[in-house]
Protein backbone atom coordinates (compact mmCIF):
# COMPACT_ATOMS: atom_id res chain seq x y z
CA UNK A 1 0.00 0.00 0.00
CA UNK A 2 0.83 3.65 -0.85
CA UNK A 3 1.87 5.76 2.23
CA UNK A 4 1.08 9.03 3.68
CA UNK A 5 4.20 11.17 5.34
CA UNK A 6 2.16 14.08 6.72
CA UNK A 7 0.78 12.06 9.94
CA UNK A 8 1.12 14.29 12.79
CA UNK A 9 -0.23 13.20 16.37
CA UNK A 10 -1.79 16.32 17.30
CA UNK A 11 -5.08 16.77 17.53
CA UNK A 12 -6.49 16.35 13.39
CA UNK A 13 -9.84 18.33 12.36
CA UNK A 14 -12.91 16.02 12.44
CA UNK A 15 -14.51 14.70 9.13
CA UNK A 16 -17.49 16.67 8.55
CA UNK A 17 -20.02 16.02 5.68
CA UNK A 18 -20.59 19.63 5.43
CA UNK A 19 -18.37 20.50 2.89
CA UNK A 20 -19.33 17.62 0.51
CA UNK A 21 -21.24 18.54 -2.81
CA UNK A 22 -24.98 18.00 -3.27
CA UNK A 23 -24.59 15.46 -5.82
CA UNK A 24 -22.35 13.68 -7.56
CA UNK A 25 -20.46 10.82 -6.72
CA UNK A 26 -19.26 10.45 -3.51
CA UNK A 27 -15.67 9.20 -1.82
CA UNK A 28 -16.15 6.53 0.85
CA UNK A 29 -13.35 5.36 2.60
CA UNK A 30 -13.29 1.58 3.59
CA UNK A 31 -10.88 0.55 6.39
CA UNK A 32 -10.25 -3.36 6.72
CA UNK A 33 -7.24 -5.73 8.09
CA UNK A 34 -4.73 -7.77 6.72
CA UNK A 35 -5.55 -10.86 8.96
CA UNK A 36 -6.22 -13.74 7.20
CA UNK A 37 -7.69 -12.64 3.83
CA UNK A 38 -11.59 -12.44 4.26
CA UNK A 39 -11.62 -8.75 6.08
CA UNK A 40 -9.61 -7.44 3.22
CA UNK A 41 -11.35 -10.21 0.20
CA UNK A 42 -14.83 -8.07 1.49
CA UNK A 43 -13.47 -4.87 1.36
CA UNK A 44 -12.18 -5.10 -2.08
CA UNK A 45 -16.01 -6.78 -3.20
CA UNK A 46 -17.08 -3.56 -1.59
CA UNK A 47 -14.76 -1.07 -2.96
CA UNK A 48 -15.49 -2.56 -6.79
CA UNK A 49 -19.43 -2.27 -6.06
CA UNK A 50 -18.78 1.25 -5.13
CA UNK A 51 -16.70 1.95 -7.75
CA UNK A 52 -18.81 0.36 -10.42
CA UNK A 53 -21.89 2.63 -9.27
CA UNK A 54 -19.29 6.07 -9.55
CA UNK A 55 -18.19 6.41 -6.32
CA UNK A 56 -14.50 7.51 -5.11
CA UNK A 57 -12.98 4.70 -3.46
CA UNK A 58 -9.90 4.77 -0.81
CA UNK A 59 -8.84 1.58 1.71
CA UNK A 60 -6.76 1.80 4.84
CA UNK A 61 -5.63 -1.15 6.32
CA UNK A 62 -6.36 -0.75 10.17
CA UNK A 63 -3.31 -2.62 11.40
CA UNK A 64 -1.24 0.44 10.04
CA UNK A 65 -3.63 3.12 11.81
CA UNK A 66 -2.52 0.96 15.26
CA UNK A 67 0.15 2.85 17.72
CA UNK A 68 3.73 1.85 17.12
CA UNK A 69 3.53 -0.90 14.98
CA UNK A 70 1.32 -2.86 17.49
CA UNK A 71 -0.64 -4.10 14.93
CA UNK A 72 1.52 -6.67 12.83
CA UNK A 73 3.00 -7.53 16.17
CA UNK A 74 -0.83 -8.47 17.84
CA UNK A 75 -1.38 -9.93 14.63
CA UNK A 76 1.60 -12.48 14.81
CA UNK A 77 0.80 -13.04 18.97
CA UNK A 78 -2.71 -13.77 17.39
CA UNK A 79 -1.76 -16.52 14.74
CA UNK A 80 0.84 -18.29 17.11
CA UNK A 81 -1.76 -18.39 19.75
CA UNK A 82 -4.15 -20.56 16.95
CA UNK A 83 -1.87 -22.35 15.77
CA UNK A 84 -0.15 -23.42 19.23
CA UNK A 85 -2.58 -23.22 21.14
CA UNK A 86 -6.38 -23.28 19.87
CA UNK A 87 -7.79 -24.73 23.00
CA UNK A 88 -6.98 -21.48 24.70
CA UNK A 89 -8.05 -19.13 21.94
CA UNK A 90 -11.46 -20.96 22.25
CA UNK A 91 -11.63 -20.40 25.87
CA UNK A 92 -10.30 -16.57 25.27
CA UNK A 93 -13.20 -16.44 22.47
CA UNK A 94 -15.72 -17.80 24.41
CA UNK A 95 -14.89 -15.15 27.33
CA UNK A 96 -15.30 -12.44 25.03
CA UNK A 97 -18.22 -13.73 23.14
CA UNK A 98 -21.02 -11.75 25.43
CA UNK A 99 -18.46 -8.71 26.29
CA UNK A 100 -19.62 -5.39 26.07
CA UNK A 101 -16.33 -3.38 25.54
CA UNK A 102 -12.80 -3.79 25.43
CA UNK A 103 -11.41 -3.66 28.53
CA UNK A 104 -8.54 -0.27 29.75
CA UNK A 105 -5.56 -1.71 27.98
CA UNK A 106 -7.27 -2.29 25.17
CA UNK A 107 -9.30 0.42 25.08
CA UNK A 108 -6.24 2.66 24.99
CA UNK A 109 -4.69 1.00 21.98
CA UNK A 110 -7.69 1.37 20.17
CA UNK A 111 -7.78 5.27 21.00
CA UNK A 112 -4.22 5.43 19.98
CA UNK A 113 -5.84 4.43 16.29
CA UNK A 114 -8.25 7.90 16.61
CA UNK A 115 -6.41 10.64 15.58
CA UNK A 116 -4.74 8.51 12.91
CA UNK A 117 -8.06 7.43 11.25
CA UNK A 118 -8.89 11.04 10.90
CA UNK A 119 -5.61 12.46 9.22
CA UNK A 120 -5.89 9.65 6.78
CA UNK A 121 -9.37 10.41 5.60
CA UNK A 122 -9.82 13.04 3.11
CA UNK A 123 -11.60 15.88 3.79
CA UNK A 124 -14.36 15.48 1.25
CA UNK A 125 -15.32 11.62 2.36
CA UNK A 126 -18.96 11.01 2.49
CA UNK A 127 -18.48 7.41 4.46
CA UNK A 128 -16.47 5.36 6.23
CA UNK A 129 -16.99 1.72 5.98
CA UNK A 130 -15.58 -1.05 8.09
CA UNK A 131 -15.01 -4.84 7.60
CA UNK A 132 -13.37 -5.50 10.70
CA UNK A 133 -14.25 -5.19 14.57
CA UNK A 134 -11.47 -3.19 15.58
CA UNK A 135 -11.86 -0.43 13.21
CA UNK A 136 -15.60 -0.39 13.77
CA UNK A 137 -14.93 0.30 17.54
CA UNK A 138 -12.56 3.14 16.57
CA UNK A 139 -15.19 4.53 14.08
CA UNK A 140 -17.84 4.46 16.63
CA UNK A 141 -16.01 6.10 19.39
CA UNK A 142 -15.45 9.26 16.70
CA UNK A 143 -18.82 9.17 16.12
CA UNK A 144 -20.19 8.93 19.43
CA UNK A 145 -18.05 12.21 20.04
CA UNK A 146 -18.54 14.26 17.24
CA UNK A 147 -15.41 13.74 16.00
CA UNK A 148 -16.60 11.95 12.59
CA UNK A 149 -19.33 13.58 11.11
CA UNK A 150 -20.02 11.13 8.20
CA UNK A 151 -21.90 8.15 8.35
CA UNK A 152 -19.70 5.11 9.30
CA UNK A 153 -21.03 1.58 8.28
CA UNK A 154 -19.81 -1.96 9.91
CA UNK A 155 -19.87 -4.63 6.81
CA UNK A 156 -20.20 -7.88 9.28
CA UNK A 157 -18.26 -10.16 7.20
CA UNK A 158 -19.03 -13.33 9.48
CA UNK A 159 -21.85 -15.31 9.30
CA UNK A 160 -21.93 -15.25 13.15
CA UNK A 161 -22.03 -12.37 15.37
CA UNK A 162 -19.99 -12.12 18.06
CA UNK A 163 -20.23 -9.17 20.81
CA UNK A 164 -17.78 -7.14 19.43
CA UNK A 165 -18.44 -6.52 15.64
CA UNK A 166 -21.33 -4.68 17.53
CA UNK A 167 -19.72 -0.82 18.03
CA UNK A 168 -22.20 1.80 19.77
CA UNK A 169 -21.94 5.24 17.33
CA UNK A 170 -22.40 2.75 13.85
CA UNK A 171 -24.33 4.01 11.82
CA UNK A 172 -25.32 1.15 10.60
CA UNK A 173 -25.05 -3.10 10.15
CA UNK A 174 -24.90 -4.84 6.58
CA UNK A 175 -24.96 -8.25 7.16
CA UNK A 176 -24.66 -11.19 4.40
CA UNK A 177 -27.42 -13.48 5.67
CA UNK A 178 -30.96 -12.74 8.07
CA UNK A 179 -28.90 -15.13 10.97
CA UNK A 180 -25.96 -12.64 10.82
CA UNK A 181 -28.54 -9.79 10.99
CA UNK A 182 -30.92 -11.68 13.63
CA UNK A 183 -27.73 -11.72 15.98
CA UNK A 184 -26.47 -7.98 15.04
CA UNK A 185 -29.79 -6.91 15.96
CA UNK A 186 -30.79 -9.05 19.49
CA UNK A 187 -27.11 -7.36 20.55
CA UNK A 188 -28.27 -3.61 20.00
CA UNK A 189 -26.88 -2.48 16.66
CA UNK A 190 -28.19 -0.18 14.86
CA UNK A 191 -29.92 0.05 11.47
CA UNK A 192 -29.25 -3.60 10.88
CA UNK A 193 -29.73 -4.67 6.81
CA UNK A 194 -29.49 -7.74 4.90
CA UNK A 195 -26.79 -6.44 2.05
CA UNK A 196 -25.97 -9.86 0.98
CA UNK A 197 -21.99 -10.94 0.17
CA UNK A 198 -19.91 -9.04 -2.32
CA UNK A 199 -18.02 -11.68 -3.80
CA UNK A 200 -15.84 -10.99 -7.06
CA UNK A 201 -17.71 -11.94 -10.36
CA UNK A 202 -15.70 -14.47 -11.76
CA UNK A 203 -17.54 -17.17 -8.82
CA UNK A 204 -20.24 -18.75 -10.97
CA UNK A 205 -21.45 -21.87 -11.70
CA UNK A 206 -18.81 -23.65 -14.11
CA UNK A 207 -20.09 -24.96 -17.51
CA UNK A 208 -18.47 -28.66 -18.14
CA UNK A 209 -16.39 -27.00 -20.58
CA UNK A 210 -15.12 -24.93 -17.72
CA UNK A 211 -14.49 -27.83 -15.27
CA UNK A 212 -12.68 -29.91 -17.84
CA UNK A 213 -10.64 -26.94 -18.47
CA UNK A 214 -9.96 -26.10 -14.82
CA UNK A 215 -9.33 -29.71 -14.35
CA UNK A 216 -6.97 -29.83 -17.36
CA UNK A 217 -4.45 -26.70 -15.70
CA UNK A 218 -4.62 -27.94 -12.30
CA UNK A 219 -3.62 -31.43 -13.13
CA UNK A 220 -6.66 -33.36 -11.57
CA UNK A 221 -8.36 -36.34 -12.42
CA UNK A 222 -11.03 -36.05 -15.43
CA UNK A 223 -14.04 -37.98 -13.66
CA UNK A 224 -13.39 -38.87 -10.13
CA UNK A 225 -15.36 -36.33 -7.28
CA UNK A 226 -13.35 -33.99 -6.27
CA UNK A 227 -13.98 -32.30 -2.62
CA UNK A 228 -12.45 -28.94 -1.94
CA UNK A 229 -10.42 -28.75 1.59
CA UNK A 230 -9.66 -25.15 1.96
CA UNK A 231 -7.75 -24.24 5.60
CA UNK A 232 -7.78 -20.11 4.71
CA UNK A 233 -4.82 -17.83 4.09
CA UNK A 234 -2.92 -19.58 7.29
CA UNK A 235 -3.82 -23.01 5.95
CA UNK A 236 -4.77 -23.62 10.31
CA UNK A 237 -6.33 -26.36 11.29
CA UNK A 238 -6.32 -29.85 11.96
CA UNK A 239 -5.97 -29.72 7.97
CA UNK A 240 -3.96 -33.36 7.59
CA UNK A 241 -6.35 -34.95 9.40
CA UNK A 242 -9.62 -34.39 7.66
CA UNK A 243 -7.39 -34.68 4.12
CA UNK A 244 -6.60 -38.34 5.27
CA UNK A 245 -10.50 -38.30 6.01
CA UNK A 246 -11.97 -37.36 3.29
CA UNK A 247 -9.31 -39.67 1.12
CA UNK A 248 -10.25 -42.76 3.75
CA UNK A 249 -13.95 -42.30 3.17
CA UNK A 250 -14.07 -43.19 -0.71
CA UNK A 251 -16.49 -40.76 -1.88
CA UNK A 252 -14.47 -38.16 -3.21
CA UNK A 253 -10.76 -37.14 -3.45
CA UNK A 254 -9.11 -34.51 -1.51
CA UNK A 255 -7.99 -31.41 -3.53
CA UNK A 256 -6.37 -29.48 -0.74
CA UNK A 257 -5.59 -25.44 -0.27
CA UNK A 258 -3.04 -24.77 2.57
CA UNK A 259 -2.40 -21.08 1.86
CA UNK A 260 0.71 -19.06 2.35
CA UNK A 261 1.21 -22.38 4.58
CA UNK A 262 3.71 -24.02 2.04
CA UNK A 263 4.97 -26.23 4.95
CA UNK A 264 1.44 -28.04 5.32
CA UNK A 265 1.43 -28.33 1.48
CA UNK A 266 4.70 -30.15 1.48
CA UNK A 267 3.40 -32.37 4.56
CA UNK A 268 0.15 -33.64 2.78
CA UNK A 269 1.84 -34.70 -0.02
CA UNK A 270 4.34 -36.67 2.02
CA UNK A 271 0.80 -37.99 3.28
CA UNK A 272 0.06 -39.57 0.01
CA UNK A 273 -2.39 -36.31 -0.71
CA UNK A 274 -1.47 -35.46 -4.43
CA UNK A 275 -3.37 -32.64 -5.07
CA UNK A 276 -2.38 -29.97 -2.45
CA UNK A 277 -1.77 -26.69 -3.18
CA UNK A 278 -0.13 -23.39 -1.28
CA UNK A 279 -1.00 -20.46 -2.00
CA UNK A 280 -3.99 -20.46 -4.86
CA UNK A 281 -4.41 -16.63 -7.03
CA UNK A 282 -7.16 -18.39 -9.20
CA UNK A 283 -9.38 -20.14 -6.65
CA UNK A 284 -12.60 -19.16 -9.26
CA UNK A 285 -10.70 -21.81 -11.42
CA UNK A 286 -9.61 -24.13 -8.53
CA UNK A 287 -13.67 -24.50 -8.04
CA UNK A 288 -14.82 -24.94 -11.20
CA UNK A 289 -12.90 -27.70 -11.26
CA UNK A 290 -14.58 -29.04 -7.65
CA UNK A 291 -17.59 -30.63 -6.84
CA UNK A 292 -18.33 -29.97 -3.24
CA UNK A 293 -16.15 -27.49 -0.97
CA UNK A 294 -14.92 -28.72 2.79
CA UNK A 295 -14.02 -25.75 4.92
CA UNK A 296 -13.24 -25.44 8.86
CA UNK A 297 -14.21 -21.34 9.41
CA UNK A 298 -17.06 -20.19 7.70
CA UNK A 299 -16.18 -16.77 5.94
CA UNK A 300 -15.55 -15.48 2.91
CA UNK A 301 -14.47 -18.96 1.00
CA UNK A 302 -17.76 -20.54 1.77
CA UNK A 303 -19.63 -17.22 0.29
CA UNK A 304 -17.65 -17.73 -3.01
CA UNK A 305 -18.64 -21.08 -2.90
CA UNK A 306 -21.76 -20.62 -3.00
CA UNK A 307 -21.84 -18.19 -5.73
CA UNK A 308 -19.67 -21.09 -7.91
CA UNK A 309 -22.90 -23.14 -7.18
CA UNK A 310 -20.24 -25.62 -4.93
CA UNK A 311 -22.47 -27.15 -1.98
CA UNK A 312 -20.47 -26.36 1.19
CA UNK A 313 -19.85 -28.66 4.27
CA UNK A 314 -17.71 -27.60 7.60
CA UNK A 315 -16.01 -30.31 9.18
CA UNK A 316 -13.16 -30.04 11.95
CA UNK A 317 -13.69 -26.35 12.61
CA UNK A 318 -10.80 -24.23 14.20
CA UNK A 319 -12.29 -22.95 17.70
CA UNK A 320 -14.00 -19.63 17.83
CA UNK A 321 -15.72 -18.35 14.87
CA UNK A 322 -15.02 -20.99 13.03
CA UNK A 323 -17.64 -22.94 15.36
CA UNK A 324 -20.21 -20.02 15.43
CA UNK A 325 -20.01 -19.54 12.12
CA UNK A 326 -20.58 -23.32 11.38
CA UNK A 327 -23.46 -23.41 13.96
CA UNK A 328 -25.17 -20.08 11.59
CA UNK A 329 -24.38 -21.80 8.29
CA UNK A 330 -25.95 -24.95 9.08
CA UNK A 331 -29.01 -22.67 10.51
CA UNK A 332 -29.40 -21.50 7.37
CA UNK A 333 -29.64 -24.15 5.51
CA UNK A 334 -26.43 -23.23 3.50
CA UNK A 335 -23.72 -25.39 4.62
CA UNK A 336 -23.89 -28.90 6.85
CA UNK A 337 -21.85 -29.03 9.78
CA UNK A 338 -20.32 -32.41 10.63
CA UNK A 339 -19.18 -33.09 14.32
CA UNK A 340 -19.07 -37.03 14.12
CA UNK A 341 -16.20 -38.27 11.61
CA UNK A 342 -18.24 -40.85 11.09
CA UNK A 343 -20.69 -38.90 9.14
CA UNK A 344 -18.39 -37.28 6.92
CA UNK A 345 -18.86 -40.23 4.16
CA UNK A 346 -22.33 -40.22 3.98
CA UNK A 347 -22.94 -36.51 4.07
CA UNK A 348 -20.34 -35.81 1.15
CA UNK A 349 -22.23 -38.34 -0.80
CA UNK A 350 -25.70 -36.58 0.00
CA UNK A 351 -24.78 -33.45 -1.05
CA UNK A 352 -22.42 -34.81 -4.29
CA UNK A 353 -25.57 -37.31 -5.74
CA UNK A 354 -28.16 -36.50 -3.65
CA UNK A 355 -31.60 -34.18 -3.14
CA UNK A 356 -29.30 -32.57 -0.33
CA UNK A 357 -26.44 -31.30 -2.27
CA UNK A 358 -29.40 -29.76 -4.91
CA UNK A 359 -30.51 -27.61 -1.83
CA UNK A 360 -27.52 -26.53 -0.77
CA UNK A 361 -26.60 -25.08 -3.98
CA UNK A 362 -30.00 -23.62 -4.65
CA UNK A 363 -29.98 -21.74 -1.37
CA UNK A 364 -26.69 -20.47 -1.79
CA UNK A 365 -27.20 -19.19 -4.96
CA UNK A 366 -30.71 -17.58 -4.50
CA UNK A 367 -28.22 -15.93 -1.34
CA UNK A 368 -26.41 -14.01 -4.05
CA UNK A 369 -29.20 -13.19 -6.26
CA UNK A 370 -31.84 -11.90 -3.92
CA UNK A 371 -29.98 -9.55 -1.84
CA UNK A 372 -29.71 -5.94 -3.24
CA UNK A 373 -26.06 -5.65 -2.23
CA UNK A 374 -24.57 -3.22 -0.14
CA UNK A 375 -24.51 -0.08 -2.36
CA UNK A 376 -28.22 1.46 -1.61
CA UNK A 377 -27.89 0.91 1.75
CA UNK A 378 -24.59 2.86 1.59
CA UNK A 379 -25.90 5.80 -0.81
CA UNK A 380 -29.09 6.07 1.16
CA UNK A 381 -26.79 7.65 3.98
CA UNK A 382 -24.18 9.31 1.96
CA UNK A 383 -26.81 12.08 0.22
CA UNK A 384 -25.20 11.26 -3.16
CA UNK A 385 -26.76 9.13 -5.36
CA UNK A 386 -24.59 6.46 -7.17
CA UNK A 387 -23.92 7.55 -10.57
CA UNK A 388 -24.08 3.88 -13.23
CA UNK A 389 -21.27 3.74 -15.56
CA UNK A 390 -18.78 5.21 -14.08
CA UNK A 391 -15.71 3.09 -12.73
CA UNK A 392 -12.94 5.09 -11.10
CA UNK A 393 -10.22 2.96 -9.76
CA UNK A 394 -9.91 2.62 -5.89
CA UNK A 395 -7.40 4.40 -4.15
CA UNK A 396 -4.72 2.86 -1.54
CA UNK A 397 -3.80 5.70 1.19
CA UNK A 398 -3.00 4.29 4.24
CA UNK A 399 -0.48 5.96 7.21
CA UNK A 400 2.89 5.49 8.11
CA UNK A 401 4.45 7.96 11.00
CA UNK A 402 3.86 6.60 14.92
CA UNK A 403 1.83 8.04 17.04
CA UNK A 404 2.62 8.65 21.13
CA UNK A 405 0.80 5.85 22.61
CA UNK A 406 3.64 3.10 21.44
CA UNK A 407 3.99 2.13 25.18
CA UNK A 408 0.24 1.34 25.35
CA UNK A 409 0.63 -1.11 22.10
CA UNK A 410 3.90 -3.02 23.52
CA UNK A 411 2.12 -3.63 26.56
CA UNK A 412 -1.26 -5.11 24.72
CA UNK A 413 1.16 -7.30 22.58
CA UNK A 414 3.48 -8.21 25.32
CA UNK A 415 0.52 -8.86 27.87
CA UNK A 416 -1.13 -11.24 25.32
CA UNK A 417 1.92 -13.31 24.06
CA UNK A 418 3.15 -13.62 27.84
CA UNK A 419 0.84 -13.53 30.14
CA UNK A 420 -2.66 -13.02 28.86
CA UNK A 421 -4.40 -12.70 32.45
CA UNK A 422 -2.79 -9.34 33.40
CA UNK A 423 -4.45 -7.59 30.34
CA UNK A 424 -7.69 -8.22 31.42
CA UNK A 425 -8.91 -5.24 34.16
CA UNK A 426 -12.38 -6.37 34.29
CA UNK A 427 -14.25 -9.36 35.81
CA UNK A 428 -13.68 -12.62 33.64
CA UNK A 429 -17.17 -12.80 33.03
CA UNK A 430 -16.19 -9.20 30.22
CA UNK A 431 -12.58 -9.36 29.79
CA UNK A 432 -12.08 -9.12 26.37
CA UNK A 433 -9.44 -9.33 23.94
CA UNK A 434 -7.62 -8.57 21.33
CA UNK A 435 -7.70 -11.93 19.78
CA UNK A 436 -11.47 -11.33 18.97
CA UNK A 437 -10.96 -8.28 16.91
CA UNK A 438 -8.00 -10.33 15.09
CA UNK A 439 -10.62 -12.79 13.82
CA UNK A 440 -9.80 -14.68 9.96
CA UNK A 441 -11.26 -15.56 7.13
CA UNK A 442 -9.65 -19.15 6.37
Amino acid sequence: MAQRDDLMPEAAPSVSAAALPDSGPGRIAIISASVGAGHDGAAAGLADRLSAHGFLVDRYDFLDLLPARSGRLICDVYHRILTWAPAGYQRLYAATEHASRPGALWRALFRGAEQRTLRVLDPDTCAVVSTYPGASQVLGALRRRGLLRVPAFTYLTDFSVHSLWVAPGIDAHLAVHAIPAAQAHAQGAAAVTVAGPVTGPRFAPATDEQRRAARARFGLPDQAPLALLVAGSWGVGPVRQAAAEIREAGVAVPVVVCGRNQALADELRRDGIEHAFGWVDDMPGLMHGCNVLVQNAGGLTSLEAFAAGLPVVSYRCIPGHGQTNAAALDEAGLAAWIRDPAELGPVLAELLHGPRGQAQRAAGLELHRSAPGPVPAIAARTGHQPAAGAQPAPRRRPARRRLILAAAGAAATASLGIAAPAAYTEAPAHFPTVTHYLELDW
